[in-house]
Formats: C-alpha cells, sequence, structure tokens
C-alpha cells in the first residue's frame, strides 16, 4: 500500500510539472538565460571567423575565442544582458547581430581574388582580418577640453568594432576603467580589451534617451512617434543606423557595406542554428532617417 502511495505521488508530481512547463510555453514566460559561453563554443568561433589567420590577414594570431568570452566577463558585459538575456533564440539572435557588425568592419574578403575552389560563403569567413585601420590619413584629433590629446597619439580606428577620434577613446576608456585616450594602442595591442571596446559601444546609446544596439536587439526599445514615421523600427536595420548612420543608412538599398551586413547577420544566424527564418523585420536601414545625420565619426 505505501508503495502504491510513493508511485500515485511520484506520476501526480510528474503531470504538474508538465502542466506547469506547458503553461510557461503557453503564456511566453522567457526560459533560464544561457551563459554566452553556453550558446556559443569555441567551435562556432572558428566556424565564423575560420580565415582570419590566414597568410593573407593583417591580424594574424591576434584573435581569439578566449579574448572574447574574457571581454564579456572581465568587463561584467554578460551581468548586463549582452547576449546574456531573453532566453536561447534572442541570446543567440544578438550576438549573431553583434558579430555580423564586427565581421563587417574587420574583413578583408574584398581584397582576396575569388577562387573556383571556394564556395559562395566563404567570403563571411574572412572577418577578425583587420585589428586597427591600416595608413590612416589623418590623426582624428579634435580640440576637447574634456577629452584633450596626448602627444604623439593618433586615435584611428581600432579594435571589433573600430574606434575613432580622441573623445571616444576617451569615453569608452572611462566605461572601461583604462586609460585609452593615453594609450589608444591598448587596442590593437590587447584582444580582450579590443573586443571589451566593442561591447562597450555596443551596450551604449550615442546620445541620451536613444536606443543602444543592444536595446534594438533584445526588444526593451520601443519607438517613439518621431521614429515610427521616421521609419526607424525594431531589427537589425537599426542597429546599423545607431553604428553607422548616414554612412549606410537612409539612401536607398544599393549600399553595399549595409548590404553586406545584412548578409552577414543572415549567414551567421544559420550557422548559430537560428536560422534566417528567425532573422526578424526591418533588416536593413534603407528607407530609414538617420538618427544621427553628421554624427558618423563621432563613433
Amino acid at each position: 500500500m505505501e508503495i502504491a502511495r510513493v508511485v500515485l505521488f511520484l506520476f501526480c508530481l510528474y503531470g504538474l510539472v508538465v502542466f506547469a512547463v506547458g503553461k510557461v510555453e503557453e503564456l511566453g514566460i522567457p526560459k533560464k538565460n544561457k551563459t554566452i559561453s553556453e550558446i556559443f563554443s569555441v567551435d562556432d568561433f572558428e566556424t565564423l571567423f575560420s580565415k582570419r589567420n590566414a597568410p593573407l590577414a593583417h591580424a594574424q594570431s591576434f584573435w581569439d575565442y578566449h579574448s572574447f568570452i574574457t571581454a564579456a566577463k572581465s568587463f561584467k558585459f554578460d551581468h548586463k544582458g549582452f547576449a546574456s538575456t531573453g532566453g536561447d533564440i534572442v541570446q543567440k539572435r544578438e550576438l549573431a547581430a553583434f558579430l555580423a557588425h564586427v565581421a563587417t568592419e574587420t574583413s578583408c574578403a574584398s581584397l582576396m581574388a575569388a577562387s573556383p575552389t571556394e564556395d559562395s560563403a566563404t567570403k563571411f569567413k574572412w572577418g577578425l582580418c583587420y585589428n586597427q585601420e591600416l595608413s590612416p590619413d589623418q590623426t582624428y584629433c579634435e580640440s576637447s577640453l574634456v577629452y584633450p590629446c596626448a602627444p604623439g597619439a593618433t586615435y584611428h580606428g581600432r579594435g571589433a568594432l573600430p574606434v575613432y577620434w580622441n573623445y571616444n577613446y576617451g569615453k569608452i576608456g572611462e566605461a572601461l576603467k583604462v586609460d585609452l585616450l593615453h594609450h589608444p594602442e591598448y587596442l590593437s595591442d590587447n584582444a580582450t580589451l579590443a573586443f571589451a571596446a566593442a561591447m562597450s559601444k555596443w551596450m551604449s546609446p550615442v546620445k541620451v534617451k536613444q536606443p543602444s544596439a543592444h536595446e534594438v536587439m533584445t526588444g526593451k526599445w520601443v519607438p517613439t512617434k518621431n521614429d515610427t514615421l521616421a521609419s526607424r523600427l525594431p531589427g537589425f536595420g537599426m542597429t546599423i543606423n545607431i553604428l553607422k548612420g548616414e554612412a549606410e543608412c537612409g539612401a536607398g538599398s544599393d549600399n553595399k557595406q549595409m548590404s553586406d551586413r545584412v548578409a552577414h547577420y543572415l549567414y551567421f544566424l544559420d550557422q548559430m542554428n537560428v536560422g534566417r527564418d528567425n532573422a526578424g523585420d526591418n533588416l536593413d536601414c534603407s528607407d530609414q532617417k538617420v538618427l544621427n545625420p553628421s554624427s558618423t565619426s563621432s563613433r
């Protein structure tokens, strides 16, 4: 009799668990978030950036998975929600979006001659080929009382999402608690810092009361009436507007760099087992009014 009661109790308990799980899914309650390393492994990193150490790459042996994960954890970006909120699909979608921008910014695919032995996807594997701008034609130093240029320093593009201008090195340095204003070269000398600076840009809005790319990709941004009238709507395209502005947005669908970003994003979603069918709406910014006109250099 006692055994029968135990069996009945366990059966009822199982039924309650099944019911609860069903209700969670029915109500759309998000499942427990995973860590970044749980949703994105070293094998995933090697697949997406398999050409980064090729003989023609300019930053051979610089970028690696360990530096990426260390940047997220050491600077607490994972605690702030970077690719760690919203459940499995949202987390992977944000990570694919971030890495698509990184790959587009640091790719040297355009310099490589097409090979008949390589498939069409090869062009997406050349991300992290660079870690800084080559042969800059200016120092990117602008007069600033808050972030004055350091003697002899140049503030050309460095990092995974290249940082330009003294005031941006100063702001990001403050956020990371690293003196990038006096040592901008840290972003081309240290891969962890280079990734961390990119994450800082991703998590921070350009201006107060504007969304960050992170907020857009995690569904935390609600467009204002003005945003809606300007065709600025949630989706990957809005992250392009935030990060690149008028350099790529608001001028129709012919912008190659914008199209490359979208193509990288869709390809990465496929590789991360999310699928481009889950890419979301509003993938490009071709019809969006620019969020910050004449401010692309500020990012």
